[in-house]
């Protein structure tokens, strides 16, 4: 038996791997997050679909010792189990708790990640977020809440860097957000907001720091949106990759005699 914690990917069904996939089909125990996994993913897992689950349970209005009791059992009874997250799970999937309740009770698990948020987001505003002599770092954080920040670990330390930012639970207090930033990257550089990333309801807001704010709050985006800030949404002016240098191809791809095509006589 083993629990397989799976990203879905950021919502559209199809944006999850191959072998995420073919593990929900073939685990007779789904637990998956609410409304932040599709029902599409394990559409043909429930009652009347192809290769239908024993048990499936949405888990987001149960607590983590539910979670694990209904675990407990799928191992008691030898079944494996797909815990299903939204994203990728190592990234803010909140599975380091659910981990550390398996080991403790000697319960194999393995991880299948998932297409993030951010990886989708920049496919959608059709950007690369490592432009060369722009940007080489994308820090993916979230802003300060309930949960417990390391002082080096705020907005305005990381900001130091310059980097691309990837900022998650943050649109309700993009003010301040702004705020911090702009001592750092300036009031013209430039945002997007992406709101339900892939979902059939996406939508997103392009703007820069100065005016960024008034566009979230007249899109109403109060949650499920990723904040990306950086330089690399905007410019063409960067230079070409160190790859594809015409004097540097050699060092990475081996010289290979063009295939040439031969004429077939009939």
């Amino acid at each position: 038996m083993k629990v397989y914690f799976i990203g879905a990917g950021p919502g559209d069904p199809e944006l999850i791997t191959v072998k995420g996939q073919r593990l929900i089909e073939s685990c007779p125990v789904i637990l998956y997050a609410g409304s932040l996994v599709p029902r599409e993913i394990f559409a043909c897992c429930e009652k009347d679909g192809e290769n239908p689950a024993e048990i499936i349970i949405d888990t987001a209005s149960i607590d983590l010792n539910e979670i694990i009791e209904h675990i407990k059992i799928a191992h008691k009874n030898n079944q494996d189990v797909a815990r299903i997250h939204s994203g990728d799970p190592s990234v803010y999937g909140a599975i380091g708790e659910q981990i550390r309740r398996l080991q403790e009770l000697d319960i194999d698990f393995e991880i299948i990640p998932g297409v993030t948020a951010t990886s989708a987001s920049a496919a959608w505003l059709g950007k690369e977020l490592t432009l060369s002599g722009v940007s080489q770092s994308i820090i993916m954080t979230r802003y300060e809440g309930k949960t417990p920040f390391p002082e080096r670990e705020r907005l305005p330390a990381l900001a130091q860097s310059g980097a691309t930012l990837a900022i998650h639970l943050g649109v309700t207090r993009i003010h301040k957000i702004v705020e911090e930033l702009i001592p750092h990257y300036g009031e013209d550089c430039p945002v997007a907001v992406c709101y339900r990333t892939s979902w059939p309801d996406q939508d997103k807001v392009v703007g820069t720091l100065k005016d960024i704010v008034e566009k979230v709050r007249h899109k109403k985006f109060t949650r499920t949106s990723l904040i990306l800030v950086g330089h690399v949404l905007q410019t063409q002016i960067f230079d070409d990759s160190y790859l594809y240098d015409q004097d540097q191809a050699h060092v990475y791809r081996p010289k290979v005699k063009p295939k040439v095509a031969r004429t077939v006589k009939r």
